[in-house]
């Protein structure tokens, strides 16, 4: 974003939802570098209440000025039962933090993150907790990408 003569980055978080974990994802408009963080979990007797208390760590920790989050749709862009969820966890976001949230196609994204990491020699169960965040960095990058 250009303010006068002076370049203001602008921290974006990104999460690519999933009924058992959210990848996350952190970057800003001036580098347009995407880069993964921890996913946040559901384990065991895990709530929705514990997920959001997840970021807002990660909101107090980075600061954001925008939300991203990965919008699940079908090959022809038609939506599904999990693009009603991402809906409604972006709501969440929008409401609980007072911040824009912007969506990006997630179509293919976690497929994509596993050809990245078995790429890097970082593929197969024991890298299976990877693939959230790098899913995350791909819509990320996906969205400052389009937004050039």
């Amino acid at each position: 974003m250009k303010i006068g003569n002076a370049r203001t980055a602008i921290t974006v978080l990104a999460f690519d939802f999933g009924a058992r974990h959210i990848g996350v994802a952190v970057g800003d408009t001036e580098t347009r570098m995407a880069h993964p963080l921890a996913p946040i979990d559901r384990r065991r007797g895990g709530s929705n209440a514990m997920r959001m208390a997840a970021i807002d760590l990660l909101v107090d920790e980075w600061h954001p000025d925008r939300l991203v989050v990965g919008l699940p749709v079908g090959p022809d862009g038609e939506e599904q039962g999990m693009t009603a969820r991402a809906r409604r966890f972006a709501r969440q976001l929008e409401a609980r933090y007072g911040l824009p949230v912007d969506f990006a196609n997630e179509r293919y994204t976690s497929a994509a993150a596993e050809e990245v990491l078995r790429a890097a020699g970082r593929g197969g169960a024991k890298h299976k907790q990877l693939v959230h965040g790098e899913a995350a960095r791909i819509i990320l990058q996906s969205y400052f990408d389009e937004s050039a």
